[in-house]
């Protein structure tokens, strides 16, 4: 076919929206497309979707054992008769009417407002929800767990299941040191329920899944993968939390956060949120944890942990040095009650307890849960670091106290008497009153004493287990680390009957 030059351009323009159309027809999926006299058949675009994870085939199956606590708390029931109006309405007349829209007006008066809209319109003050928050089933005749932060004030509990079925539980058992609860249901048939996993296993990186109420909003489903590990948040002498970065909110406290199995590897119990809302740092209370916790509330509704009597804080690398340890893990002993079945043992301050029956101690915290683990009168081997060299004593352990004991001293005031100088170390130091141990007066506030919190009061009672009552004392302990060619001396500092080690260097002396 000829084409004259001057015709081209609407002939190219013509076939370029030929072509187009032909394009968009294929693109959305027309049969065809007549251009002249030619059919042009074209198919829908099909694009097969990626494989990816999936939480939903675990979600299906965990959810129905999944539930939304709600507590109540008692209020002290109020006749609203308006004998309890002020003066100023007192003197109104005695028209009913007259008096319940003065004692109604007078409720939107409250300090937020929401107090006087609940007693709108009603004679007594009932029972009302304090706190909302969610649990999971362990067992298919109705144990279920949940915080004890959740339930602690409540005085009656409502379990709200998946299908949105509500049932009456009743407490079993808390334990405030770990925030764990049980509750039990009562009902016809059984529950769905799910199985702790082995979070010895559980992997920073690893995939995991919260299922909750949090804000009141049942069933809500949120994935993450495991922050961390052995998080200490400060919330009790057992913490070793799982950090997670699934969303976890308010009213999620108590829910499960779950494997890719189904498994419950920790139970949502703390947010880390300047907000007030999730960014993103959740902590879960380890499932090996909860499991032996709760077994406990199951069986008398109490938790019975050893206790071993004795005040411990960490090895640091310097106290590590000065007491010749090759690394700083343990629990270094500040003082052993007299009551306690490690004093009656024979472990004193000063001691670095390493090891409880084989099981190696990394720090206080880890000491707390070993010794927690055993049940009251176990006997178990504690091995001590004591005078350069390594012992084992056998320890029958205690139960522990509900109230953690406060020893008392009387204290007669005194002439002070004359003050010494331990230039070396920075302080200025007397005898005290019953001439055991040295009374600091005075701290350098450029001296390593001072950088490691020695203050005037504090009372140092030895120098690398050597009891000291003067300045000689505290020089021939520094003198013998020197010639053992230790860099610092360990003194045990007396404040507030407490006691505490703290190691300064010698290098200098």
């Amino acid at each position: 076919m000829n084409i004259a030059p001057n015709s081209y351009p609407r002939t190219r323009k013509r076939l370029m929206a030929a072509a187009a159309s032909v394009a968009i027809a294929g693109a959305i999926g027309f049969g065809a497309v007549a251009t002249g006299t030619v059919p042009v058949l074209a198919e829908a675009v099909r694009v097969e979707a990626p494989q990816v994870p999936s939480f939903a085939d675990v979600v299906e199956r965990v959810s129905p054992a999944v539930v939304s606590v709600r507590v109540k708390a008692k209020i002290e029931s109020t006749a609203d008769d308006g004998s309890d109006l002020p003066d100023a309405f007192g003197n109104l007349p005695d028209d009913p009417q007259l008096r319940r829209f003065f004692r109604e007006f007078r409720g939107f008066g409250d300090q937020d407002g929401r107090d006087g809209m609940r007693r709108f319109g009603r004679r007594d003050r009932q029972p009302r929800p304090v706190a909302q928050g969610s649990g999971f089933f362990i067992s298919e005749d109705g144990y279920l767990v949940t915080n004890n932060h959740v339930v602690g004030e409540g005085s009656s509990f409502t379990v709200v299941m998946h299908d949105g079925k509500e049932l009456d539980a009743k407490l079993v058992g808390t334990d405030p040191r770990t925030d764990l609860a049980v509750l039990k249901v009562e009902g016809d048939g059984k529950f769905t329920y799910v199985d702790f996993a082995d979070d010895s296993k559980v992997r920073v990186g690893d995939w995991v899944v919260a299922v909750g109420n949090p804000f009141g909003l049942g069933g809500t489903v949120t994935a993450g993968i495991v922050s961390a590990r052995g998080r200490d948040i400060g919330a009790g002498p057992y913490d070793d939390f799982i950090q997670i970065d699934a969303s976890v909110n308010r009213g999620n406290s108590g829910g499960p956060t779950f494997n890719l199995n189904g498994q419950v590897v920790g139970i949502n119990t703390a947010i880390f949120s300047p907000s007030g809302g999730s960014v993103g740092i959740a902590f879960d209370i380890p499932a090996s944890t909860a499991k032996q916790v709760v077994q406990d509330l199951m069986e008398d509704g109490t938790v019975q942990r050893g206790w071993l009597g004795v005040e411990i804080q960490p090895v640091t690398s310097e106290i590590a040095e000065s007491l010749g340890l090759k690394s700083d893990k343990g629990a270094l002993v500040s003082s052993a009650q007299d009551d306690g079945p490690g004093k009656k043992a024979g472990i004193s301050a000063g001691d670095v307890i390493t090891q409880v029956d084989g099981k190696d101690v990394a720090s206080p915290k880890e000491l707390a849960r070993l010794i927690g683990a055993y049940p009251p009168g176990k006997p178990v081997d504690v091995t001590l670091w004591r005078d350069g060299k390594s012992e084992t004593v056998k320890v029958d352990l205690g139960t522990l106290p509900s109230s953690d004991k406060q020893a008392s001293a009387d204290q007669q005031p005194s002439a002070p008497p004359k003050a010494d100088t331990l230039a070396d170390l920075g302080l200025t130091v007397t005898t005290s009153d019953d001439g055991k141990g040295l009374v600091v007066t005075d701290v350098d506030p450029d001296s390593d004493a001072a950088d490691r919190g020695i203050q005037p009061g504090d009372i140092i009672t030895s120098v690398n287990s050597t009891e000291v009552n003067g300045t000689d004392d505290v020089a021939k302990a520094m003198a013998d680390a020197v010639k053992s060619g230790r860099k610092a001396v360990l003194m045990q500092i007396t404040r507030d009957d407490s006691n505490r080690f703290v190691a300064l260097p010698v290098a200098k002396g």
